[in-house]
């Protein structure tokens, strides 16, 4: 195709070049190039619509790890061609998730694999390539980096370096995250960070059971390939009324699971739950009306949900188990930064992990919860 002959997607599809016209383009439209949702709807199939749930239909109580497995069997009942592929899942997992699926649907849909998370996500990009739902679960997050360069450079890139002739969007990876209570190093990081510089996969982690199930079904029938991050130490922890039927939750879309009107606490996982017991005593003890936001999607990322909410109240504090530098916080700072400038009352906060590697019997000091939380707002709001 001659240069001249391109419009502004094909740039995404054919990489930019030195020739004069091309370079006019760009300059021409250049405000487009700089919107980040366009951006997004080049490298990824856009949106399409998501089946909801009756709110009369059939409910149980879950736990998180109850849910995800509900999940998979609502796919597995459907699709014939899902496949579900890792370690130890055969028998049902370490964790559970993928209990009985096996026994129901038999041990070539549901097998195990050996303990190489780049033959895990080997393995899984060919069965996607070829037209299976694929779902491969790495055992625990703080391991899938043997897998990082064919996810980074496969995984993400498949679509784009073939002018979307191929792609792995029948690709979902499942795998643990964050902080247990006593993971130490190796069982107890949060990786989002990492992937979501790489562009061409979508990156959730939910904070409840209901969303839980709602979210993985979505990602699973996503026509992009999708990063699931599943907060271990929710597995049992969160409980939540959840149907039975298969629903669906929209990706890239923020929960505001508070309503505020002072100060915005955004996070993701875990910390959803401190963030709010945080945000009842700021309000309880010091008259301080937060609004909390789970962010859900990591990319793409829900821009608009959050500026609105930091336009109304002028403050905003950032929270993950990350460390703070290079954390997703940083990124979520510069954006909001840039839309709200003129409707900061403060700086950006942000109350993360430390630079340094995870701790074993020091976690309760490495983690933000919501007694950090409670104390950097107090100095939010005396500051002004």
């Amino acid at each position: 195709m001659k240069a001249h002959s391109m419009n502004i997607k094909n740039i995404f599809n054919y990489g930019l070049t030195t020739n004069k016209k091309m370079s006019n383009m760009i300059k021409k439209n250049y405000k487009t190039l700089q919107n980040c949702e366009y951006i997004n709807n080049s490298i990824f199939v856009p949106t399409r619509a998501y089946t909801s749930t009756n709110s009369d239909s059939n409910k149980r109580k879950m736990n998180m790890f109850t849910a995800i497995n509900s999940a998979m069997h609502n796919v597995f009942e459907t699709d014939p061609k899902s496949i579900l592929l890792g370690e130890d899942v055969a028998f049902g997992g370490v964790f559970r998730c993928s209990l009985d699926l096996k026994n129901k649907y038999g041990d070539k849909r549901v097998f195990n694999t050996p303990l190489c998370e780049q033959g895990i996500i080997g393995f899984a990009i060919g069965l996607a390539e070829n037209g299976f739902t694929t779902i491969a679960e790495i055992q625990f997050g703080d391991y899938i980096f043997p897998a990082f360069d064919q996810i980074v450079n496969d995984v993400c890139k498949y679509r784009y370096r073939s002018g979307s002739s191929f792609d792995l969007g029948n690709l979902t990876i499942r795998s643990t995250w964050g902080a247990v209570g006593h993971g130490g190093l190796y069982h107890s990081q949060s990786p989002e960070a990492f992937f979501a510089h790489a562009s061409g996969i979508k990156i959730i982690i939910p904070s409840d059971a209901y969303k839980a199930k709602g979210l993985l079904i979505s990602a699973i029938k996503d026509k992009n390939p999708c990063l699931f991050f599943e907060p271990k130490a929710l597995y049992r922890a969160s409980v939540s009324e959840v149907p039975v039927e298969p629903y669906e939750l929209p990706l890239g879309k923020a929960d505001i699971v508070r309503d505020g009107t002072d100060i915005t606490l955004l996070t993701w996982g875990s910390l959803v739950h401190k963030l709010k017991i945080a945000a009842d005593v700021l309000l309880d003890q010091h008259g301080i009306n937060c609004e909390v936001i789970d962010l859900q999607t990591i990319i793409p990322w829900d821009v608009e949900t959050v500026e609105q909410s930091v336009k109304k109240t002028g403050r905003l504090l950032i929270s993950h188990e990350a460390q703070i530098t290079n954390g997703f916080g940083a990124e979520i700072a510069a954006k909001i930064q840039e839309r709200c400038f003129f409707n900061l009352h403060a700086p950006i906060k942000r109350v993360c992990g430390y630079d340094t590697p995870f701790p074993h019997v020091y976690e309760p000091f490495y983690l933000p919860d919501e007694h950090k939380i409670v104390y950097e707002v107090l100095k939010i709001m005396d500051a002004e």
